[in-house]
């Protein structure tokens, strides 16, 4: 395992996994470090090992202060050097295993490339694991070799049925014990499934790329309906995580699809359960990892304004607090996700305590800003769950229900326009606690804005026929 310097630029040639391990450790130890020592001795920010996965207080770009604009500009350029050698390896490394350039891709992906580089750790050099293959066929391959069937029927259902059990065990230890909603659970146990579930697929001969996604697909589609059937969560919760689990699937069967179509028959069948078992040794140490991190999701605001025909005096009696609202027409609020339904005060000016009624309990929001009749501002000291989650069961509160989408403020503010008219923004600034942030604070976003505009319709109603 001879290292020359050109190993960390030149993308020629092949590498081996060893090589490939001890430089890929050796050079995020480095980076590592001096990306923490420029944040803290010269920004005087803290950074860990789950900042590379996520940005928890990043705002948009267009908001973020200059001189957190200084500090990721200047980890980019640290970066930089690092992401070449990084991909130079990969490419490398991929070339050596037998496996196309193409996965590469794989590299830029969070959570993703930590399994990918464990994967690529223990897939030997194509020409090797032929050979190893070969002569430890009968040690390796027999228990295995008579568990999964040969024919494509068979192979399919035992990949799909097989990797369920596992998933949903780490399921549990996500949510049930540590209480992670994040991306061990929605991107790492995804791609680990489609990838295993085809892997078995193509146990005993390669099959079809269309046929491995569908294996794939199938895999989350049994698991979901498992997590649904057994209490595990609610059927809203899988609904909304299936868009992104499929999707990641779908890359984990088409690494296992590359996999299985590029290998030998030994060579295939010897390392087949090898991944499958370091990914179920990988995915519970992310979920510890991430567990400890203690991810702070930055807290986001939501902005609906609608166009009274009433002056902001007519208007504000109406905001403060407001009778019951008629039954719902949008249809999300007939899956179970909380709406509301009235809005109480007692007293008047800032000390006063609002209470909003939804379907599922009150939100307290004791009155921070009084300014009549331009803007009503409060805070939450306490809220209800999100929801009743849809199930076959009655009652079922999964841990996700309180806690992990937290409103913090809310305001209200008139804005008196030139035709007499007023124009009302309501505002909600929360917390989610599910990671991907960038894909479910698309959820929640769009949740919060319905909940906007069924009470700012109601405003408006109210405020104009007051007339």
């Amino acid at each position: 395992m001879a290292f020359t310097p050109s190993d960390l630029w030149r993308w020629q040639g092949r590498v081996g996994r060893a090589k490939y391990v001890a430089l890929g450790v050796t050079l995020f130890a480095i980076k590592h470090t001096i990306d923490r020592i420029v944040a803290s001795a010269v920004f005087h920010r803290p950074w860990s090992l789950f900042n590379y996965w996520a940005f928890g207080d990043t705002p948009a770009i267009d908001e973020t202060p200059l001189s957190r604009l200084k500090f990721y500009g200047t980890l980019v350029a640290i970066a930089l050097p690092f992401i070449w050698t990084g991909v130079v390896l990969t490419l490398r490394r991929l070339r050596d295993a037998g496996l196309p350039s193409w996965l590469v891709v794989l590299f830029f992906i969070p959570v993703i490339n930590l399994l990918f580089f464990l994967l690529l750790s223990v897939i030997p050099s194509s020409e090797s694991g032929a050979r190893t293959g070969a002569s430890r066929y009968g040690q390796v391959g027999t228990f295995f070799e008579r568990l999964i069937p040969r024919s494509a029927f068979g192979s399919a259902v035992m990949g799909i049925v097989i990797t369920a059990a596992p998933v949903i065990g780490l399921t549990l230890l996500s949510v049930q014990k540590l209480g992670n909603y994040g991306w061990g659970l929605f991107v790492g146990l995804p791609f680990g499934l489609g990838l295993s579930s085809v892997l078995v697929y193509g146990y005993h001969a390669p099959r079809s790329l269309g046929k491995c996604l569908l294996v794939a697909l199938l895999s989350v589609a049994l698991v979901s309906a498992i997590l649904i059937g057994v209490a595990i969560e609610g059927v809203i919760c899988v609904a909304m995580a299936a868009p992104l689990g499929a999707i990641v699937a779908l890359i984990g069967g088409l690494v296992g699809y590359a996999i299985q179509h590029h290998w030998s028959l030994q060579a295939r069948e010897q390392y087949t359960m090898h991944a499958c078992m370091l990914l179920l040794l990988a995915l519970p140490a992310v979920m510890l990892l991430e567990h400890n991190a203690h991810l702070a999701p930055r807290v986001r605001s939501v902005d609906t304004s609608i166009e009274i025909s009433a002056p902001p005096a007519q208007v504000w009696s109406h905001l403060v607090a407001f009778n019951e609202l008629p039954p719902p027409q949008e249809k999300i609020f007939h899956t179970g996700i909380a709406y509301p339904l009235r809005a109480e005060i007692d007293g008047r000016g800032v000390g006063a305590v609002r209470h909003c009624v939804f379907t599922t309990g009150a939100f307290v929001e004791p009155i921070e800003v009084w300014d009549e009749p331009h803007l009503l501002g409060f805070g939450v000291t306490a809220q209800p769950p999100v929801m009743d989650e849809l199930s076959p069961y009655p009652h079922l509160h999964p841990p996700h229900l309180d806690g992990y989408l937290q409103s913090r403020h809310g305001q209200f503010l008139l804005t008196p326009l030139p035709n007499g008219h007023t124009l009302v923004t309501g505002t909600t600034w929360y917390q989610n606690s599910f990671w991907p942030g960038a894909y479910w604070n698309v959820w929640s976003d769009y949740i919060i804005h319905r909940i906007h505009q069924r009470v700012l319709e109601h405003i408006k109603h109210e405020a104009e026929a007051a007339k």
